[in-house]
């Protein structure tokens, strides 16, 4: 991907300054269970994580950091111009952009807590998305997701949340989450994500042809990614048997097939995951 000498975005709120609690009792392959667990699920498992919270002093960012950081503000700046694009011809509507919060271990959100065991999120009652760029790191030493375009593609995905937000999807699709049981929920929650990978889809092809910022190799990364971070594939890792009545982000099979229907079709119409018979 080339991102390097773009314009960044001016919406990231950088709270990797901040003081914040720190969790020990766990570590090695114990850890790196409970986090792919969190992230299959999507819900927070600190209270697995073995031992007690302190505080932490915030650490020195490195020149790694600094660059990471450029590289989530260059990525957002090109998902609020591709999807003011797409709102303006599509929607003949003005898209408004979220705020995506830079995070260092954890921090705290409207939506609860936000660490490295839940992954990167979008919190609908602040209007902003929570990463931490240390997520790219796990994502390439240890689920094997590895490359910019990859880690283009998570960014992307959590807009792809603002974007239902702003079109009143996920309103609607989490108010009838609390009214079913359990199952059906995580069946929602599912048409959800493979939305959300629909519209990184969109992105990517619309990026592709404003910006010429796709390299050779990228759209192969993204799909990897989709499919490293599928539900059964992290069960699978973490030890278990796939459950799909537990899955809520949808298999690597359906992660990837979604990517590649919003990258085919660059159309909002065709990422309708709600009204598919097959996902």
């Amino acid at each position: 991907m080339d991102w390097r000498g773009r314009r960044g975005s001016r919406n990231i709120e950088d709270r990797r300054g901040s003081r914040v609690g720190s969790i020990g009792g766990i570590g090695g392959a114990g850890f790196l269970a409970v986090l792919l667990i969190g992230w299959a699920l999507g819900v927070d498992v600190t209270p697995l994580l073995e031992g007690t919270t302190g505080s932490q002093a915030p650490r020195e960012l490195s020149s790694a950091d600094q660059e990471a950081a450029e590289f989530v503000s260059v990525t957002l700046a090109e998902t609020e111009e591709v999807w003011a694009q797409v709102f303006a011809d599509q929607l003949d509507a003005r898209y408004r952009p979220p705020v995506l919060v830079l995070f260092s271990q954890a921090t705290g959100s409207p939506c609860g807590g936000a660490n490295g065991a839940t992954g990167p999120f979008y919190c609908p009652l602040d209007r902003k998305a929570y990463l931490d760029t240390a997520f790219f790191a796990t994502m390439e030493r240890q689920l094997g997701a590895s490359g910019d375009f990859a880690a283009a593609y998570v960014v992307a995905h959590e807009i792809g949340h603002h974007v239902q937000n702003e079109l009143g999807i996920l309103d609607e699709a989490n108010a009838l989450r609390a009214r079913v049981g359990e199952a059906e929920s995580n069946a929602i929650s599912v048409r959800i994500e493979l939305q959300a990978d629909c519209f990184s889809g969109i992105w990517a092809r619309h990026a592709e042809a404003q910006f010429g910022s796709l390299e050779p190799g990228d759209i192969e990364e993204a799909i990897n990614a989709a499919r490293r971070i599928g539900d059964d594939t992290l069960q699978r890792a973490a030890g278990r048997v796939p459950m799909p009545h537990t899955f809520t982000h949808g298999t690597s099979e359906q992660r990837m097939r979604w990517f590649e229907r919003g990258y085919g079709s660059g159309r909002l119409v065709d990422c309708d995951s709600f009204g598919a018979d097959r996902l």
